[in-house]
């Protein structure tokens, strides 16, 4: 690692390394990569960040390779673009084109399918645009748009932000063009739940970073995501990215494929499936299947024969 991105770290995560513990190497049958004693960099989105979840993962992974994790809590944008700087080893992230434009630039390999959840639309009891029940986003935004309720918005290129503009696209309205009801807060999920709250406003957040501050405000979901049979528009996937080693040679690559390899294998997966909050289980393990996805692994859509979808071939 370079002072420089040392320094960067020390700035965002404000220093403090957790403590090693123990002495462990990943053995194969071409390497014998040393990974004791090692920090990892993981830049990742707020909502991993704020639940917990992070610190439910990490401490094993540490313990078992004798290494730190140093968490650096991000919008999804962000994380990439920290990613892209060689200022990170490994993004988890939940926003697909951005991850898809992120590998497509050379910076990220090896991506998996992590976990998913949902979005929610949230907003106070009154409910000013009439949205409670709804089936369709689209239509509840397009409520929330003509009775000018307010709306808090991330607005800071993040994956929540980034699902909320695509739906306002859905709807046929452009977030810039919105009246003044229409606030950018530039801010992580957990701080625009409390604006939102302390305005009665409404906003998107995902399902886990609201269940674990339900009993902090008085907000209520207004429209379901897919896990309680809401539109499919709101499905929140999560996914985890190696930074390329070709691109920046001074990235801990070994320690982020190991980082990968323990939370996509089946103790990171019980992890996540047994994390809960509010007696809510937060997040659903999607990285193991007896019928694996293999499109996870490239952008979507991407042919090995260059073309926009994959498709079979045969000898002639």
């Amino acid at each position: 690692m370079t002072i420089q991105r040392r320094e960067f770290i020390a700035a965002l995560a404000g220093g403090g390394a957790a403590g090693l513990a123990g002495c462990s190497t990943l053995t194969g049958d071409d390497s014998d990569a040393e990974i004791s004693g090692e920090t990892l960099t993981l830049t990742t989105t707020s909502s991993t960040y704020n639940t917990g979840l992070l610190d439910e993962l990490n401490a094993p992974f540490e313990d078992r390779y004798g290494v730190s994790v140093d968490a650096v809590s991000q919008g999804t944008g962000q994380a990439l673009e920290t990613a892209r700087n060689g200022d990170s080893d490994v993004v988890m992230v939940h926003a697909r084109s951005l991850e898809d434009e992120f590998m497509e630039a050379g910076y990220g390999v090896n991506r998996r399918d992590l976990m998913y959840n949902d979005f929610v639309v949230i907003g106070g009891p009154d409910d000013p645009a009439g949205i409670g029940g709804s089936d369709d986003v689209t239509e509840a935004f397009t409520a929330i748009a003509d009775s000018e309720s307010p709306f808090v918005s991330r607005g800071d290129d993040s994956g929540t932000h980034t699902k909320e503009l695509e739906i306002w696209d859905e709807a046929g309205r452009s977030a810039d063009e919105l009246g003044e009801w229409y606030q950018e807060a530039g801010q992580g999920m957990g701080d625009v739940i409390n604006m939102a709250n302390q305005q009665g406003a409404y906003t998107l957040s995902d399902r886990g970073t609201y269940l674990d501050m339900q009993d902090e405000v008085d907000l209520e979901i207004h429209v379901q995501g897919p896990i309680e049979d809401g539109p499919e528009l709101l499905a929140n996937p999560y996914g985890i990215v190696a930074v390329n080693p070709a691109v920046h040679d001074n990235v801990e690559y070994d320690l982020a494929m190991a980082y990968i390899g323990f939370i996509t294998g089946p103790e990171g997966q019980d992890l996540i499936e047994n994390y809960t909050a509010n007696g809510e289980q937060l997040f659903y393990p999607e990285a193991l299947s007896e019928e694996p996805n293999f499109q996870q692994y490239v952008p979507e859509g991407w042919s090995a024969d260059g073309g926009g979808n994959s498709s079979d071939s045969s000898d002639d």
